[in-house]
């Protein structure tokens, strides 16, 4: 019996693709919701800190103050917010909308950006009310 199998070509991968905008997107709204686990455990911490004692709870602060610490926070923030405006993305899809292929890249492009623009604009406020 022949191997029929032998002659057909395989499944194409990522090396095979070219990125757009909407595939992008859907691999970082993956690894967003993959971070948020990490970043939540974070959150978590502090509380925690909070509630053991001021003296733990000042070396959390020291911590998370510290320039790695706000880098994390930092990305934590952009991950939050970009994969909420990926969530109302889905949310419009499951409603039926925005399938175009058009409209499906310029709001695939609008997510990066408006997450980029809302975290920056969260930081600021944080700093203007610290």
């Amino acid at each position: 019996m022949a191997n029929v199998t032998s002659n057909r070509p395989l499944s194409p991968h990522l090396q095979i693709y070219k990125p757009i905008p909407t595939m992008v997107m859907s691999i970082v709204h993956r690894i967003t919701g993959g971070a948020l686990y990490f970043g939540t455990i974070l959150v978590a911490w502090w509380l925690i800190a909070a509630a053991s004692g001021p003296a733990y709870y000042d070396w959390a602060n020291w911590a998370l103050g510290s320039i790695i610490g706000k880098l994390v926070l930092l990305g934590y923030t952009w991950a939050l917010i970009h994969h909420m405006l990926g969530g109302f993305r889905h949310f419009m899809w499951d409603l039926g909308h925005g399938f175009e292929k058009q409209f499906s890249t310029k709001l695939a492009i609008a997510n990066i950006v408006a997450s980029l623009c809302l975290t920056v604009l969260v930081w600021v406020i944080g700093f203007i009310i610290r």
